[in-house]
């Protein structure tokens, strides 16, 4: 497997599991890495000066942790979207939860009506 797509590519499961610890811990030291170097590379440039100012060691922080934010977070805050559903408890491996006649009832029962269905179930 190649080590860029395993370390950038979500991992489904909820929670923090055991392998996605360890890509955060990864990624974490890779950034670190690559923080590091270039705040280094940048000391020996004539920007010295204004790096080791208040604002200078600002903008370096949001210039690079910024666009890093969300290389670190792949993981973390994964939309619920791409998660895998939980299965159903009544449900077998394969099969629907719900009848598709069933699913056609519903999506046809307001078929033709302008507004909206009920909201609270009845009238008031």
């Amino acid at each position: 497997m190649n080590f860029w797509r395993w370390l950038t590519t979500p991992d489904p499961h909820p929670g923090f599991t055991r392998p996605k610890l360890l890509k955060l811990a990864v990624r974490l030291f890779l950034f670190v890495l690559l923080a590091t170097v270039l705040s280094s590379l940048l000391n020996l440039t004539p920007l010295r000066p204004y790096l080791n100012t208040f604002w200078g060691s600002l903008l370096f922080v949001l210039l690079l942790y910024i666009p890093a934010a969300r290389f670190l977070n792949i993981d973390t805050f994964m939309p619920r979207r791409f998660q895998t559903p939980p299965p159903q408890p009544g449900a077998r491996a394969g099969q629907p939860a719900t009848n598709t006649l069933d699913k056609r009832r519903e999506k046809n029962r307001y078929a033709g009506v302008r507004k909206s269905p009920p909201r609270m179930g009845g009238r008031r």
